[in-house]
């Protein structure tokens, strides 16, 4: 059965029930929708796939139903830590129904499940889970202890109110206290304790590495190579073969070079800029991921699943084997690699005036790191630039260039907020000694705005030419929360109209306009929560945040898949061959990439989280100076000055007063004293405790300071 037919067939479907207003059997079905007999196989699995989505509800008497015929909802659960839960349907449209203690039936945070309404309230309707549809944790992290009689495995995740019983053959050699992953394999109906094995010892929970692990399997990251990728490693070189250089041009004259951090391993991009007598030519060399990894193959398979590489303080989730991201596809210093090389002429005011694109051979002069660039550019560090003598000039005219581009850049309206982002630093055993700020200058900027370049070229190139490939679009925010911010903003004293349309250069103006106020650490962080999260589609909406026509990620091939998309368009391009990705398939695969992005920054922020609090801990009763960061209707949040991290303010160790939560204005005010408490003030709070496990840091209250402070 053809896939355009069963989407329509679904709704036939769901009319037939709706027009009979009562439950059907299979064969009132076959009946009321002319079902012939040599498709009533594919017609039985098809209800089977609706009933597993939710979408159909099979009863007693071997009937179906519609769910919201029966005062029944399908949907996600989401339980709260204290025991009660929420059934969260797919249709936005549908009310979430709130679940007590006691009535979610066996059913854990995240399944897909039916529940029955029972009553209706002035907050919503209130139910009872009815059936589990699907489980959506397979494998569950938690502790394990041992007993002279049982043993048990009690779930990390507080939102998981079970214990696992493990019996004393399916221990896989647990120590008590280590953290583990657990599957269940007995949890059917009526039983109270599900019973399950132990499938991975993660190991000692005070070690940062079992964290990591844990957050692996938290969020399903894909992490070992299978035996056919292991295979097809074998097949691919450690070196250039001269086979490979066959119709590139050789660029390993050029002095290219790598800029990245310090803890870098895989070198993606290499750059070089040459004065000329009209202005600038840059050269972008980006790693020829696709020369080695075909489509269809099961490294191509892999990188598709994973989407991306995801990045820990500690370690990496690559997204290719390292054979391929620290190897061979990586542009280390002074080897021969295979690039797609991208060459734009810009005019003395960093207009282009031409690009080409072309496979090459290079070699990377040097590996620089960003701190060693600003030293040599910014701070005139003499023992450098003696030590890049030959590689100065090259590196002052890529500084002249990367400027004039970056103010181009923001007089279009590109949006830069000003919001640091965390560095965690680790010593040689992998302790954390030191969370901060991470620090931008012009290093940075120089990488950034060639990667933007090299990007943009590469998309007015495809799209000019008409072959289909995934843009990076960003949509435009919400006229409606630009307004709820205005309306927020004239509270500051910042004079701000509500534009006709939402325009990124009135973004960047309001930016500017906070720009070392006291209040312009809280203007930027409402500005960014109004902003939508740039995707991966097929269809050029633009990109709102960088005031881009025509924009799509090429320069990161070995860490995110959409590159290596994009690259294989380019090289079809190129040879005037057909485009390998039929539109429908990319719209697809641009669904698929940004969840996996989307997936990727949440396990990220997890393991921050992890590491925030081990770090604290050793902080207990000290006292810092923060900045409220967001209000609740229990509390305000802190992020420290000093380090990189957050905790809570709870409302109940606020002695002085009762507090209520202006939402509008984003701040809690005192019924008596009048005292506000607002996104953006500056405190002095004390750290009061650390809970680990719940990953929550507790601030108490020490002074109010003034902006200044």
């Amino acid at each position: 059965m053809a896939k355009g037919r069963k989407k329509s067939l679904e709704e036939k479907i769901r009319e037939a029930f709706k027009k009979a207003g009562r439950p059907l059997l299979l064969r009132e079905l076959y009946h009321l929708l002319h079902i012939p007999k040599t498709e009533r196989a594919a017609f039985r699995r098809l209800i089977k796939r609706m009933v597993g989505e939710g979408l159909l509800v099979h009863i007693k008497g071997r009937r179906y139903g519609l769910p919201e015929h029966m005062q029944l909802v399908a949907g996600r659960l989401s339980v709260h830590p204290d025991g009660y839960g929420f059934v969260n349907p797919e249709d936005e449209n549908t009310p979430s129904v709130f679940i007590p203690p006691g009535r979610l039936k066996g059913a854990l945070d995240g399944d897909l499940v039916v529940a029955r309404i029972e009553r209706r309230t002035k907050k919503g309707p209130e139910g009872t889970v009815i059936r589990i549809l699907e489980r959506r944790r397979k494998k569950i992290v938690g502790f394990f202890y041992r007993s002279r009689r049982v043993s048990t495995v009690i779930p990390e995740d507080e939102r998981l109110p079970i214990e696992i019983l493990i019996p004393p053959d399916k221990t896989r050699g647990a120590e008590d206290g280590d953290l583990v992953v657990a599957e269940i394999t007995d949890f059917s109906p009526g039983r109270r304790i599900p019973e399950g094995r132990v499938v991975e010892v993660l190991g000692d929970p005070e070690d940062l590495e079992t964290q990591a692990r844990a957050v692996i399997y938290n969020y399903e990251l894909p992490h070992r190579w299978n035996r056919r990728v292991r295979e097809e490693l074998r097949q691919i070189p450690d070196t250039v073969r001269p086979e490979d250089k066959t119709g590139r041009r050789d660029l390993t004259r050029v002095p290219l070079v790598t800029i990245d951090g310090e803890n870098a391993r895989d070198f993606d991009d290499a750059v070089c800029v040459r004065r000329t007598r009209t202005g600038y030519k840059l050269y972008v060399a980006i790693a020829d991921v696709s020369h080695y990894v075909l489509p269809g193959s099961a490294l191509d398979e892999e990188a598709y699943l994973r989407g991306t590489s995801v990045y820990f303080p500690n370690m990496v989730v690559p997204m290719f084997p390292e054979k391929l991201s620290n190897g061979i596809c990586s542009l280390n210093p002074r080897v021969e690699r295979l690039a797609m090389a991208v060459e734009i002429d810009f005019d003395r005011e960093g207009r282009v005036r031409k690009s080409r694109f072309y496979p090459a051979v290079i070699f990377s002069h040097a590996r620089l790191t960003y701190t060693e660039v600003k030293a040599m550019l910014v701070d005139r560090d003499r023992e450098l630039r003696r030590k890049y003598k030959s590689l100065l000039r090259m590196l002052e005219n890529a500084a002249e260039l990367a400027m004039l581009l970056r103010e181009r850049r923001l007089s279009r309206g590109s949006i830069d907020f000003d919001l640091p982002e965390p560095e965690v630093r680790l010593d040689v055993q992998g302790e954390i000694t030191d969370i901060v700020r991470r620090e931008r200058h012009l290093a940075h900027f120089l990488i950034e705005e060639f990667m933007i370049a090299a990007n943009e070229a590469v998309a007015r190139f495809l799209e000019d030419r008409g072959y289909p490939f995934l843009y990076r679009v960003h949509e435009a925010p919400e006229p409606l929360k630009l307004k709820e911010f205005v309306e927020f903003a004239r509270t500051l004293g910042l004079d701000l109209e509500v534009p006709l349309e939402p325009d990124p250069s009135w973004v960047q103006e309001v930016v500017r306009l906070s720009a070392g106020k006291p209040y312009a650490y809280l203007v930027n962080m409402l500005l960014l929560r109004s902003m939508k999260q740039a995707q991966y589609s097929p269809e050029n909406i633009g990109h709102f945040g960088l005031a881009s026509n025509c924009y799509c990620h090429f320069t990161s091939p070995i860490r995110r898949y959409p590159d290596l998309v994009v690259h294989r368009v380019l090289k079809a391009a190129l040879r005037r061959k057909r485009p390998p990705y039929p539109y429908e398939k990319l719209t697809e695969m641009g669904k698929h990439l940004s969840q996996r992005e989307r997936t990727a920054m949440e396990a990220e922020r997890e393991m921050f989280e992890r590491v925030q609090v081990r770090f604290m801990r050793d902080h207990i009763g000290e006292t810092f100076t923060g900045i409220i960061s967001g209000v609740t209707a229990f509390g305000f949040f802190v992020e420290l000055e000093e380090y990189f991290v957050s905790g809570l303010v709870r409302l109940v160790d606020l002695h002085d007063d009762y507090y209520f939560l202006d939402e509008k204005n984003h701040r809690l005010v005192g019924r008596r004293t009048g005292k506000i408490f607002r996104l953006g003030d500056w405190v002095r709070v004390r750290v009061r405790e650390v809970n680990l496990r719940r990953r929550q840091i507790t601030f108490e209250l020490v002074e109010k300071l003034t902006p200044a402070h």
